[in-house]
């Protein structure tokens, strides 16, 4: 009581001061009172800041027809559409100042009339305060209720901070009231009149996430604030009274009676206000038959409460004088009749390019760019009112979601199905489109047609951990392969084999040890041959690459991978392990394999991927952008070179061919399977790169096994990439890739060892280690034991990498001719035939004086160490005096 009194006491000084700086008409007051009120007053903040108010996030995309950018969704926590005074309708200015501050122009900032009547009966124990709130007073409050609710952290928070505006008892609700009027006045000496009422109306809340005019009027009717009539004018005036009781929006009523009943609802024939006195001017008019009944039950029965706080405002309205008793009349009778209009929100509402928006919003969410905290970039996304200008194509972004519409499923059963598709320019690292099977949803779970996870993206933009990148990974083997200065064309053991150890400088001891025996495998379980990264590369073989791995420092492939934009979908970077990595088995995201595609194509330069061309703020000025860079990763010569090994993927009897539209445009491309669980084809020009995955987002669904709309599953992925490619091909129109590096294209002359005296297996694995396929040709005679190998042909030396050596085995019966020269005839004919020569006779006849008459051999026809069949004809030469017959004493003619 005491209290109660000393706060009444107060207030009548107090009141006297208002007067007194207010510019009402001037009361005298005078002495201590007057005085002390004065101080205490004065002692009150006068500054009140007007704070930006609270504004959506608008994601924009070009209009492909028009050239100029149009809306594709907004974010927000408060709907709001700001405008200026002249875009707003006289009949509301009327309408809120009739019911809310008549006395508004003509007073200085506080109603005291309104206000005394106010604080009394906070005074006399009221909870919420009843009016008297003058409009610079209610703009005061809903300021510093967004004040709150900027920093405020849950919905409870964000509710208390309109109740601590709103509702107080006792001396502190003196205490809010005089600092709120404190505020008002100040504001009045700063700003104009139609300053802060504009102010106000573009502030207020109109019932749950609306705010401002111009939003109610577009939410509630479908129409511009600037072109509201008066039935609607006077609704949304009532309405902002108290704006979630009086909400036009829940057809199943928005108050709730003390048994839990909804009212204020959509018609349906009960007119359920009637008996609580809120309908009591159409009473009037039907009790002086000014209406008809069916005309009350039309008026009356719908948002029954909004309408009589209608009628209230519209009779403030005609007592003012600002409207005639016809105009009265007629809105008094018309149904109030919303046009619930709901404003795009949330990627939902991005037809057509759902996920393309939730990689954006990732980004805004998640990049420093947008504030150091996530809480900062969260409300800046909600809050702060920026105008983001995306990099999305919306022909190539139609085309594509079209095609995954009509040609992959949402769902399989068995699996957590999923497709995606990502496009993405190699010169600017700009995103043109993100396709993907599934129906966008943040709401919906257990659901495997529904998702929000964005395929194409990684764990921080997409909440996506990648998939295994199967044989599109091989990229980085090919690019490292020739940085090491290897040739496209060098010839290797391609088959499917147990290499033992792999140099590997990120593995303890700098070297991967084989112990489990592991040989990669080939797709359709082909053995593998010999051949050239060139062959190995259209042909996607497994054995091939790992070959070529064994020659290179695992760990150097995955730096590659690593600067060429390629992490984990953790985002963690790419360590090579083993060499089952060389063929696929990290997850990686498809929009990160677009890119290093897309490096290879724009001759080594990798550009980051970015989403966003422009972001300005809600004045219109520039706000940095994130940080995206291009950097040569890679030389010229190498993109050549591994552009050129690629194109063989997609020209004919390349895997990738299926995907190839055919229209003349020179392309690269990789497929990829992992375990019959992913596909890929990633294919680009010299243009636009893009990534197309089916596959397992969970489970282990077999998808060369398995039909869904009248196409093998792991097929999808070249009808998918055929389509977007030939629209690329139109849009983008593509020239050719630069010419391949001589010097990693040359012809690699190999080191051809000897193998002769091995076994025909041993003799076959060493060349086939070097890298040379084996011919096994017919038996030949030779001393050494049968099946050793003999001959080989060419002989050992430097020769043509993947030259076919042909190794012919001993059959056994090979004898070698031994030295006979220098022996009598007779005898060199006994020791050849003791040799084991069956075939002995005397050759050639050379005539020496020196040698006397009896005949010396001189040598063999074949030459001694020849080897031969041991029934092979030998012939002894020998020299002799004379030569020829009859006796050998003359060389006559016998």
């Amino acid at each position: 009581m005491l209290g109660g009194l000393a706060g009444l006491v107060g207030l009548s000084a107090v009141a006297g001061v208002l007067i007194s700086a207010t510019v009402t008409p001037a009361i005298a007051i005078s002495g201590a009172a007057a005085s002390s009120a004065m101080t205490m007053f004065d002692q009150l903040p006068s500054v009140l800041d007007i704070d930006k108010l609270m504004l959506p996030t608008t994601l924009y995309a070009k209009n492909p027809e028009t050239g100029k950018w149009m809306e594709m969704t907004q974010f927000y926590d408060q709907n709001r559409s700001p405008v200026d005074f002249n875009e707003i309708a006289p009949v509301m200015y009327d309408s809120i100042l009739s019911s809310e501050d008549p006395r508004y122009y003509s007073h200085g900032g506080v109603d005291l009339i309104g206000t005394t009547r106010a604080i009394l009966t906070n005074l006399e124990g009221g909870g919420e305060t009843q009016g008297g709130s003058s409009i610079s007073q209610q703009y005061v409050k809903n300021i510093l209720v967004q004040r709150c609710e900027a920093t405020a952290k849950t919905d409870d928070d964000r509710y208390k901070c309109w109740t601590d505006a709103t509702t107080a008892v006792g001396n502190e609700g003196i205490q809010r009231k005089l600092q709120e009027m404190r505020y008002a006045i100040a504001l009045e000496q700063k700003y104009s009149k139609n300053e802060i009422l504009l102010g106000y109306l573009n502030i207020a809340n109109f019932g749950g996430q609306t705010y401002g005019i111009d939003a109610a009027s577009r939410y509630y009717f479908g129409v511009a604030s600037k072109d509201l009539n008066l039935p609607q004018a006077a609704t949304l005036a009532g309405i902002v009274q108290n704006p979630n009781t009086y909400r036009i929006d829940q057809p199943e009523g928005s108050i709730a009676d003390a048994d839990g009943n909804l009212y204020n609802k959509a018609p349906d024939g009960s007119v359920d206000d009637v008996n609580k006195g809120q309908l009591a001017a159409l009473d009037t008019m039907l009790a002086d038959g000014k209406i008809t009944q069916e005309q009350y039950v039309a008026a009356a029965d719908g948002y029954s409460a909004t309408k009589g706080r209608q009628l209230y405002v519209l009779s403030r309205l005609l007592e003012d004088g600002k409207i005639t008793q016809k105009q009265y009349n007629n809105a008094v009778i018309a149904p109030i009749t919303p046009n619930i209009t709901a404003p795009k929100t949330g990627c939902a509402a991005a037809g057509g390019a759902e996920y393309f928006c939730q990689y954006v919003r990732y980004v805004i969410e998640r990049d420093e760019a947008f504030g150091d905290t996530p809480e900062a970039r969260t409300e800046m996304l909600r809050r702060g009112g920026l105008n983001v200008y995306t990099t999305i194509d919306w022909n190539l972004q139609f085309t594509a979601q079209s095609k995954m519409n009509e040609s992959i499923p949402t769902s399989i059963p068995g699996a957590r199905f999923g497709s995606a598709s990502v496009s993405v320019e190699p010169s600017t690292g700009r995103i043109l489109s993100i396709a993907q099977n599934t129906k966008f949803s943040e709401t919906v779970t257990g659901d495997p047609n529904y998702s929000a996870v964005v395929f194409a993206g990684d764990k921080k933009f997409g909440q996506s951990n990648g998939f295994n990148a199967g044989s599109t990974f091989k990229l980085f083997t090919l690019v490292d392969w020739l940085e090491k200065g290897h040739s496209v064309n060098e010839v290797l053991n391609g088959r499917d084999r147990v290499i033992n150890t792999f140099p590997d400088s990120c593995y303890n001891g700098g070297t991967y040890v084989n112990a489990g025996q592991w040989k990669p495998g080939n797709f359709g379980g082909g053995g593998g041959y010999v051949g050239t990264p060139m062959s190995f590369t259209a042909a996607s073989l497994n054995s091939g690459y790992v070959a070529m791995a064994s020659e290179l420092d695992l760990c150097d492939i995955g730096k590659v991978a690593n600067k060429m934009g390629v992490t984990r979908g953790s985002g963690e970077a790419i360590e090579m392990q083993g060499p089952n990595q060389v063929i696929g088995s990290d997850n990686v995201s498809p929009l990160a394999m677009a890119a290093a595609y897309g490096t290879v194509a724009n001759n080594g330069v990798y550009c980051q991927p970015r989403a966003i061309d422009k972001v300005t703020d809600s004045d219109g000025n520039d706000v940095p952008l994130p940080k995206r860079t291009c950097s040569q990763v890679i030389t010229p010569e190498v993109a050549a070179t591994a552009a050129y090994a690629l194109q063989g993927v997609m020209a004919g009897g390349g895997t990738g061919s299926r995907g190839n539209p055919g229209d003349g445009t020179a392309l690269i491309g990789k497929t990829g399977t992992h375990q019959e669980l992913q596909t890929w084809l990633i294919e680009s020009s010299t243009r636009v790169a893009t990534a197309n995955w089916v596959g397992n987002v969970e489970g282990t669904l077999d998808l060369f096994h398995t039909y869904a709309n009248g196409s093998m599953v792991s097929d999808m992925r070249y009808g998918l990439a055929q389509t977007v490619q030939r629209n690329v091909d139109k849009w983008y129109p593509a020239g050719p890739f630069a010419a391949p590096d001589s010097n990693l294209t040359r012809r690699v002359l190999t080191n051809l060892p000897s193998v002769v005296g091995q076994s025909i297996d041993e003799a076959t694995r060493i060349l086939n280690d070097a890298g040379f396929d084996v011919v096994l040709g017919p038996p030949v005679d030779s001393s050494d034991a049968e099946g050793i190998v003999a001959v080989q042909s060419p002989g050992a030396g430097l020769v043509a990498g993947g030259t076919t050596v042909t190794i012919s085995p001993s059959n056994g019966n090979g004898i070698t001719i031994p030295d006979v020269s220098g022996m009598p005839l007779d005898d060199a004919v006994r020791a050849l035939r003791s040799a084991g020569f069956g075939d002995v006779k005397a050759g050639s006849c050379e005539k020496d004086a020196s040698a006397g008459g009896d005949p010396i051999a001189t040598g063999t026809s074949p030459g001694a160490g020849t080897v031969v069949n041991r029934n092979s004809g030998i012939a002894v030469n020998y020299k002799v005096d004379k030569c020829g017959g009859k006796g050998n004493n003359d060389n006559g003619d016998g």
